[in-house]
C-alpha cells in the first residue's frame, strides 16, 4: 500500500520477523506517504497524564523505570496467538516496551531472560525479563507473562529524584509520591508536604483501547501534511467514522 502511495495505519507490531521490519522502514522512507504505527498506550488516559508529570519535572530526574504486560493466554488460544512468530513480547510484551520508551527514551544497551513453563498450547517463553540500560543515571526493566495467574495489567512504577508514580491502564486512580519538599499543585490546590513523602491518588479516565484517539492522531497528520482537496477526493470512500472524524476536525 506504501508503494501505491496510499496512507498506512498499522497496528503494533510493525512485523514479526526483523527482515520485514528493514523492508517496510525502507518502503516507509522512499514512499510520499505517511505511515504510522498504532502504539495505543501512547493515548491511555493514565499513562498520558503520567507523561505530562515527568515532562513538567515534577518527578525530577527519572532513575529507574519498569512496566509490565500480565495476561494469561491459557484460556486464549487463537491459531494467531500461538504462531511462533507472535512471541509473547513482539505481540502484546511490545506494549511495555514502546510505553518505556516513550516515557525514558531509548535504552543503550538490553540483555533479557526468559522461561517456559505455563503454557502448553505455545512454543514461545510464557514470561521474560528485559534489563535496560538508558544512561549512567537511568535504567530499566519490563516483565512480560502471558500465563499468568492474574487480571490483564500493564502495571507501570516510574522513579524519580523527587516522586515516584504508580500507574496501570485499568484502574481509576494512579498513585503519585512526592518528596517531602515539594508541592503539587492538582484540583486547583496546592499540597505542601510536612515531613514525609505523601501518597497522592490521581483520578483518571479508563480506555486501556483508545482506538479512537489513535485514528483521530493518525488523520489529524494527514490532515496537516496533506493538501484538504486531496482529503475531500478520497472522503466518499471512507468508512463513516473516518468522515465523522475528519468533519470534526474541520470544525
Amino acid at each position: 500500500m506504501l508503494r501505491a502511495g496510499k496512507h498506512v495505519l498499522c497496528e503494533k507490531p510493525l512485523a514479526l520477523t526483523r527482515e520485514d521490519i528493514t523492508e517496510i522502514v525502507k518502503v516507509a522512507d522512499e514512499s510520499n506517504a505517511k505511515f504510522m504505527v498504532g502504539q495505543i498506550c501512547r493515548f491511555t488516559p493514565a499513562f498520558e497524564k503520567a507523561k505530562e508529570l515527568i515532562d513538567s519535572g515534577v518527578l525530577g530526574e527519572l532513575y529507574f523505570v519498569e512496566s509490565e504486560y500480565a495476561h494469561d493466554y491459557m484460556l486464549i488460544q487463537e491459531p494467531w496467538r500461538c504462531d511462533p512468530l507472535r512471541h509473547g513480547v513482539i505481540g502484546g510484551g511490545c506494549h511495555a516496551i514502546d510505553l518505556i520508551r516513550w516515557l525514558a527514551g531509548d535504552p543503550q544497551e538490553v540483555f533479557a531472560y526468559g522461561t517456559h513453563r505455563l503454557l502448553p498450547h505455545v512454543t514461545y517463553d510464557d514470561a521474560t525479563v528485559a534489563i535496560m540500560k538508558f544512561n549512567e543515571n537511568l535504567m530499566g526493566k519490563v516483565f512480560v507473562s502471558t500465563g499468568c495467574k492474574r487480571d490483564y495489567t500493564m502495571r507501570t512504577v516510574l522513579y524519580g529524584s523527587k516522586g515516584t508514580i504508580i500507574v496501570d491502564n485499568t484502574s481509576p486512580t494512579f498513585t503519585l509520591f512526592l518528596d517531602d519538599e515539594e508541592t503539587f499543585t492538582f484540583g486547583g490546590k496546592i499540597t505542601g508536604l510536612g515531613g514525609k513523602s505523601i501518597q497522592h491518588l490521581i483520578p483518571v479516565k479508563i480506555n486501556n483501547h483508545n482506538v479512537t484517539e489513535e485514528h483521530k492522531q493518525h488523520i489529524a497528520g494527514l490532515l496537516k501534511n496533506e493538501d484538504r482537496a486531496a482529503i475531500e477526493r478520497d472522503f466518499p470512500l471512507m468508512p463513516a467514522w473516518v468522515q465523522v472524524l475528519i468533519m470534526k476536525l474541520y470544525e
